[in-house]
Formats: structure tokens, C-alpha cells, sequence
């Protein structure tokens, strides 16, 4: 069955369901013939990832001080998002836990595996590279002993 939107001679608009497509259109109430027209468009739902984990309360006033309900609804729909990441880890964004996010990480916090030297160094100085004295630097070789040879 195909629902088809038609238009009599006499401006009458109505919807019938053809069993083909090649089907004759029925004639209107009023008994004028009819004509197909183009399909109305039919907008049943769409799909939506929901909110995001940085749209999720993280206070107890964004719970309305744990009301069941709103824990309830807010529990339904992190459990949700959370099944969701699951199947498309690339909605899931940086998981990873923030060490520093104050200060000079204002802007770019300092996330668990980010490089830490040139962070801290860049905040601090105002460079990348490493001071001299950082045991993480690189150090350069060793110069032979200036007493020659092996012993």
C-alpha cells in the first residue's frame, strides 16, 4: 500500500493508499478526477547523539540537589551516552584525566600522558625546550678522560 497526497479539479486535497503504483487514481468525494502530487515530506524522528559528557551536571545543584527524578533521568540518559561511546569511541573525546587545569593549563589543561617537560617549561618560561639542569633533558656525550685510554 502506497499513500499517495491528490488534488481534484475542484482544489480538494486528500491522501489515499494505492496498491501500486500503476494504480488509477481514485476520484474525489465530489466525484472530479484527480491528480498525484509530489509527496509532502515526513519527518519522523531524527538522530542525535544526545548530550555530550561535558553537557552533564557535575554539581549537586545541577541534580536539583538529588531529586530522584532528575537523578533518575540523568542517570538514564549517561547510561545511554555511555553505550553509545561504546559502539563509536570517536563521540567519546579525551578521557584521559587532568593533572593541571588552573593557572598557565587554563586554556590547554595538562591531561595524564601529554609530554611534561615541554609543558611545564613552556608555562613556566615561555619555552619548549627543557633547562639545562632537567634530568630528563638529553645529555650530550661524554667527552673521553683526559687521561687517555682504558684502565
Amino acid at each position: 500500500m502506497i499513500l499517495y497526497d491528490l488534488r481534484c479539479t475542484q482544489g480538494h486535497r486528500f491522501e489515499a493508499g494505492l496498491p501500486s503504483m500503476f494504480s488509477d487514481n481514485p476520484d474525489c468525494a465530489c466525484g472530479a478526477s484527480t491528480t498525484r502530487l509530489p509527496a509532502a515530506v515526513r519527518r519522523l524522528g531524527e538522530a542525535s547523539p544526545g548530550r555530550s559528557r561535558e553537557e552533564m551536571p557535575t554539581t549537586w545543584r545541577g541534580i536539583a540537589q538529588g531529586h530522584p527524578d532528575v537523578v533518575r533521568g540523568w542517570h538514564r540518559e549517561m547510561t545511554r551516552r555511555e553505550k553509545l561511546e561504546e559502539r563509536h569511541p570517536e563521540l567519546a573525546g579525551d578521557r584521559r584525566p587532568v593533572l593541571a587545569h588552573e593557572g598557565a593549563f587554563a586554556g590547554r589543561p595538562l591531561r595524564s600522558g601529554d609530554a611534561l617537560v615541554p609543558e611545564v617549561a613552556k608555562a613556566a618560561f615561555g619555552t619548549k625546550e627543557p633547562s639545562p639542569s632537567d634530568p630528563s633533558a638529553p645529555s650530550a656525550p661524554s667527552a673521553p678522560s683526559a687521561r687517555g685510554g682504558a684502565r
